[in-house]
């Protein structure tokens, strides 16, 4: 009798946990090319190559970060990146960049060496915060090689883009203008200084 008595309590117990709800499900997200881009003249048939971008390590990561206040930053374990965020942007870069130029063949992988030449792309992004709600910053450092010279151009991309509403959603819909704005620049920089 000592013994039923004593699992009483343990399979209430149980049972209470076990009906407490069940756990949040983690959303994954991912940025997108800007349908609106459009190239500023005429087509430019050039082949790209997109290089591994960099981020930084605080948001080098699979959770979303956003600046809470001050020096506090907030990793939502529940909301989080589809793939890895260094990716996510070299692919949507490559995508705006050949919207803009009007070429098929601006890609994040290199063909090789039967490939035609291609400009070079390299892109480290320094800042990428987001205040939910408010606005998002992207600040990237860029370099551009034309085909065959071993001399690159410069740029520095800094855009601060408006959250249009609340939630995640919202969010990287402006990251996606602002990684649009990095890729005018790029595209600018390309028609700028071809041949």
């Amino acid at each position: 009798m000592t013994r039923i008595h004593s699992l009483i309590p343990v399979v209430l117990m149980a049972g209470l946990l076990g009906g407490c709800g069940s756990s949040p499900t983690a959303r994954f997200y991912t940025l997108s090319p800007d349908a609106t881009l459009t190239g500023d003249g005429a087509a430019m048939p050039v082949s790209v190559v997109v290089n591994p971008v960099t981020v930084p390590d605080l948001v080098d990561r699979p959770q979303i970060v956003t600046r809470v206040a001050g020096n506090q930053v907030s990793l939502d374990e529940f909301a989080r990146w589809a793939e890895p965020l260094k990716s996510d942007i070299a692919r949507v870069i490559a995508a705006d960049v050949g919207r803009l130029l009007g070429s098929p063949r601006v890609n994040v992988f290199d063909a090789g060496a039967a490939a035609a030449p291609a400009w070079r792309v390299r892109v480290d992004v320094m800042r990428f915060d987001a205040i939910s709600g408010d606005s998002v910053t992207v600040e990237a450092q860029w370099a551009v090689r034309p085909p065959g010279k071993a001399a690159a151009v410069m740029g520095r991309s800094v855009t601060r883009e408006p959250v249009q509403g609340n939630g995640y959603e919202a969010l990287i819909g402006a990251y996606d203008r602002a990684i649009a704005t990095v890729s005018r620049d790029i595209a600018s920089a390309i028609r700028t200084n071809a041949p």
